[in-house]
């Protein structure tokens, strides 16, 4: 799936079958359902795409603190853009 046709498929009603669960919950948190998204993060704690995960959702909601913290799990340093092109680069990932 190419980035064109994940951001295509924010229309539909739900995400994409079959695709990674950190996409999954990218997908949510585009639409503004910062909850699922989140859920998926705490999933999988320990495992280094889910932390960075976590780190972005914590830096959306605007807690830097608690995004350090994710961060330095993820073994990544806090992210020096915006949250569009944090989104943007964790989906191209």
């Amino acid at each position: 799936m190419t980035f064109d046709q994940f951001n295509t498929s924010l229309d539909q009603p739900q995400p994409p079958a079959g695709i990674h669960p950190v996409l999954t919950a990218l997908w949510h948190d585009a639409r503004g359902e910062w909850e699922q998204a989140h859920n998926v993060a705490q999933s999988r704690e320990g495992d280094q795409p889910y932390d960075r995960l976590h780190a972005y959702l914590h830096r959306k909601e605007g807690d830097r603190f608690n995004a350090n913290y994710w961060y330095k799990r993820a073994k990544t340093s806090f992210f020096d853009g915006s949250l569009a092109e944090e989104w943007e680069t964790l989906v191209r990932q």
